[in-house]
């Protein structure tokens, strides 16, 4: 399952294996609609996962999670909030038994000032509490501290905290940096807390299905996810709480939801902790089981790691040679962490971020990580900047067993730049600022629009499913063989090894 790295190839083509490539589909990314049930339920999807050592305050950890993707900026009159029947979750494992120790808990309530409008806003809204921003959301933050799968102790750590609106436009919301920075919050202990719309920090290239990038890689390069938004929870942490010691610093870090079922009863809907993980390792049968798992289980689909399915497809079609199975280098990166960098001491294997939090912070973190000497980076947690496609890409096609490559989406960046403090997203993009261009590229850009009866006569039925199953990931590594060759010209000259 951790095998993420497959899965950071192609946000979610293989989950449509079986569907052929001609149907017109919204694009999918890290976690976004990864799994048919959840599919359904953008509200309590959980698109993203992240946590680092704060830049700007270094004994501290911040940890990011992201909910409901494919946030259309104009995408009024109900513009996007968080479920109110939900339990968004971050848990934390510190010393590695696959079990939580802590688990930060949020909830959500409605609040609407006028039921006689259809207005989001009813006038020019300048703060949180303005009375013409007619709806509002507030949450609360509860830690559960757990002992072998147990609630020990249960404390309110916030109630009723503002919640930052989506970014209507720049009429109603003429200085939304202003909101953003009434929505972060000190909370007692030394916390810090944020929750509200943010841009999607997940940046790629998924344009997939306009013939392969285009037939003739014209398009690589185009960061699917730009204008998208997404809801976010940040949390900043001492990382004395979290860690088990000094001596050991390592924590692990995934985010869960959780609704009530129609018996009343909470049941987990979905889970994340490395990036890509359930797209693209797991097989269909496994996407939903997995979601409305916890890691102590996740020895049941270890040999979704050890033998993926990925690396066969990319040989079949382009004839690079998959590395050898059983495939225990992703299993030392994506189940127990890196020896000598992330590793918990007799941790149990599971799926979740693991990060060092003795690690410093560096002042110019590398787009490439630990794979590039950076050890502050992906896989040792995961920062908003870290090229987590580019990485796991590199590494599925064995860049830790020898196997050097320079595979990528041509994607490096996020569109957008970061904020230099907590919560350190960037602010979403607003209604207005949606050009009728942009919104074609995007329209295009979730499924074939023509000309392709040319491209799929000669297909036979075998044709069909292979490329179904495998568009995804394998348009992505075609943008990456593509840009390869121009790659290794700016390529580091000399590359550290994952253990620095």
């Amino acid at each position: 399952m951790a095998l993420l790295a497959c899965g950071a190839v192609a946000a979610g083509g293989l989950a449509a294996a079986g569907v052929s490539v001609l149907e017109p589909r919204t694009a999918t990314a890290s976690s976004h609609r990864e799994a048919p049930l959840i599919s359904g339920q953008p509200q309590f999807d959980t698109t993203d996962v992240y946590a680092f050592v704060s830049p700007d305050h270094p004994d501290s950890t911040t940890l990011v999670a992201n909910w409901l993707p494919f946030q259309e900026p104009a995408g009024g009159p109900n513009f996007f909030t968080f479920a109110n029947d939900a339990r968004y979750d971050i848990h934390v494992d510190s010393d590695g038994d696959a079990q939580d120790d802590l688990l930060y808990r949020f909830t959500f309530t409605d609040h609407r000032k006028n039921e006689n409008t259809f207005l989001y806003n009813t006038g020019v809204v300048e703060s949180l509490d303005d009375p013409d921003l007619n709806f509002t959301q507030t949450y609360d933050i509860e830690l559960l501290r757990l002992k072998h799968g147990k609630v020990a102790s249960r404390h309110q750590l916030a109630k009723s905290l503002p919640v930052a609106p989506s970014n209507v436009g720049k009429a109603s919301m003429p200085d939304y940096q202003k909101l953003r920075d009434q929505a972060v919050r000190k909370v007692p202990g030394g916390l810090k807390a944020f929750a509200g719309q943010a841009d999607d920090p997940f940046f790629l290239d998924l344009r997939v299905f306009d013939l392969l990038y285009g037939g003739d890689l014209s398009e690589v390069g185009n960061d699917t996810l730009k204008g998208y938004n997404v809801n976010t929870i940040a949390l900043q942490v001492p990382s004395s709480y979290l860690r088990e010691s000094e001596k050991q610093p390592v924590v692990g870090v995934y985010a869960t939801t959780e609704r009530k079922n129609a018996h009343g009863d909470w049941t987990r809907v979905s889970r994340l902790g490395m990036p890509l993980v359930n797209e693209v390792v797991n097989p269909v049968k496994d996407k939903d089981r997995f979601n409305a798992s916890s890691p102590e289980n996740d020895g049941d689909f270890l040999k979704n790691v050890t033998e993926p399915e990925l690396p066969k497809l990319i040989e079949g079609i382009y004839k690079i040679k998959a590395p050898a199975e059983p495939r225990n280098d992703l299993v030392s990166v994506f189940l127990t962490g890196v020896e000598d960098l992330n590793q918990q001491p007799g941790g149990t294997p599971s799926e979740m971020l693991r990060l060092n939090t003795s690690i410093k912070p560096v002042a110019e973190p590398k787009r490439l990580g630990v794979l590039d000497g950076d050890n502050a980076g992906f896989p040792n947690g995961r920062r908003l900047t870290d090229d987590v496609l580019d990485i796991a890409l590199q590494v599925v096609e064995g860049e830790l067993v020898g196997a050097k490559n320079d595979l990528g989406d041509a994607v490096d960046a996020n569109d957008k730049e970061f904020g230099r403090s907590f919560p350190y997203v960037a602010l979403p993009t607003a209604g207005s600022d949606v050009k009728a261009a942009e919104v074609s590229t995007k329209a295009d850009a979730t499924g074939l629009t023509g000309g392709v009866s040319s491209l799929t006569s000669s297909w036979d039925d075998n044709t069909v499913v292979l490329v179904s199953a495998a568009s995804g990931a394998v348009c992505v590594l075609l943008a990456g063989l593509g840009r390869a060759m121009w790659s290794r010209s700016r390529r580091q000259p000399e590359r550290r090894s994952w253990l620095g």
